[in-house]
C-alpha cells in the first residue's frame, strides 16, 4: 500500500478537486483552501486603501481577477496552486504583487 501523498497548502490536486463536488474553479478554493482568497494587503506604499488579490492565471496566461475563477468549470481543472508574491513574481514577472492563483486544465 501506498503512503498517502503529503498535502500541500499551496497546491489542489485533481483528486481533491474531484471529491470537493464543487460546481466551479472559486468553490473548489472555497471549499478546500479557503486561505486563496485572503486580502494580501497593500502592495503599493503611495496608494492607501487599493485592496489587492491574487491574479488569476489559466495554463500560464493572465486570465484576470478572482471573479473569472466563477466561469471555470471544476470537471475541466487539473489543478489548482496559489503563488506567493515573490514566486508569482519570479514565474510571471512583475505586476503580480499580491500573488497568483494559477489554474491548470485537463488536455
Amino acid at each position: 500500500m501506498a503512503p498517502p501523498a503529503a498535502y500541500d497548502a499551496q497546491t489542489i490536486t485533481e483528486s481533491e478537486i474531484v471529491a470537493s463536488n464543487a460546481i466551479n474553479a472559486y468553490e473548489v478554493i472555497v471549499k478546500l483552501r479557503n486561505n486563496f482568497l485572503s486580502y494580501r494587503g497593500e502592495t503599493n506604499f503611495y496608494t492607501s486603501g487599493s485592496k489587492s488579490m491574487p491574479t488569476v492565471y489559466v495554463d500560464d496566461q493572465r486570465y484576470g481577477e478572482i471573479t473569472v475563477l466563477e466561469n471555470i468549470p471544476a470537471l475541466q481543472v487539473a489543478s489548482i496552486r496559489l503563488y506567493r508574491a515573490w514566486e508569482a513574481t519570479t514565474r510571471y514577472g512583475t505586476g503580480n504583487m499580491s500573488g497568483v492563483i494559477a489554474v491548470t486544465t485537463r488536455r
